[in-house]
């Protein structure tokens, strides 16, 4: 369809429709291109739909919802989207239930990256969202909600390397989603780690570190928050977020972890 004159009326309409907040209409259109023209009608109109209105209508469905788009968004496009991702949430629904709005962004990225039991499209969507500032943000903020199961999957990861599994000590719903990150890039595993842990620079000493459940205890360590993370995050939107309607540079410091 890359040569179709449809393609640019298809792409103003669904923007059209997620803008006006139509999300069903929007996968209807979706669906009819894929009976006219197939699945890579879809995929391209992703690609050039502008990231805020992806996020948008990408917002709309988790993992208990079916969503062409959710099937079909092409890794970089998705990547991009992230970044928008926190432009609806206000200081009242970080300030008051942070651990929620983790929830949310858990069931986002849980559903976009296992929606097809696709290895590859996988290993792409989290190589791609991992390789930018706000999407290590965004797994530093899902890892948040499980930190002592991170830095015990951090010595898993150091000890096993590309050979760790799915199996493993932790029984975290965040567990899964952080191996397949790990497996997938070295780099954004590493990035995320150090966006939680901001005192460590190398894997190794993450590894190590030991965490308390005490809430009394201090930690030995410096960890950011989930409340801290969702509004650096938010902090991270591109200045066009004032065009998202409202709905209720990090260098790599990588350690060879797998040499």
């Amino acid at each position: 369809m890359s040569e179709n004159s449809n393609l640019p009326a298809l792409s103003k309409q669904i923007s059209e429709l997620v803008l006006a907040g139509s999300l069903s209409h929007a996968e209807q259109a979706f669906s009819e291109a894929v009976e006219t023209h197939g699945d890579l009608a879809v995929v391209e109109v992703l690609s050039t739909l502008a990231p805020q209105v992806t996020a948008l209508h990408l917002s709309g469905f988790d993992g208990g919802k079916t969503s062409l788009a959710t099937l079909l968004v092409p890794p970089k496009a998705w990547a991009d989207s992230l970044a928008f991702f926190a432009a609806t949430w206000s200081d009242d629904m970080i300030e008051d239930d942070p651990e929620r709005v983790a929830e949310t962004l858990f069931a986002h990225v849980h559903g976009i990256v296992f929606s097809a039991d696709d290895p590859e499209r996988r290993a792409e969507l989290l190589m791609e969202a991992s390789a930018t500032d706000h999407g290590a943000t965004v797994f530093a903020i899902l890892f948040s909600m499980a930190p002592k199961e991170m830095l015990e999957l951090a010595g898993e990861v150091l000890a096993k390397g590309p050979y760790i599994t799915s199996q493993t000590s932790s029984d975290s719903d965040v567990a899964p989603l952080a191996i397949e990150l790990a497996k997938a890039s070295e780099d954004g595993w590493d990035r995320a780690l150090f966006e939680l842990f901001p005192d460590f620079r190398h894997s190794g000493d993450i590894a190590d570190a030991e965490y308390t459940d005490d809430p009394d205890e201090e930690q030995q360590f410096l960890m950011r928050s989930t409340k801290e993370l969702l509004y650096r995050l938010r902090k991270q939107v591109p200045s066009s977020r004032s065009n998202v309607p409202k709905r209720g540079v990090r260098k790599s410091i990588g350690t060879g972890i797998f040499s």
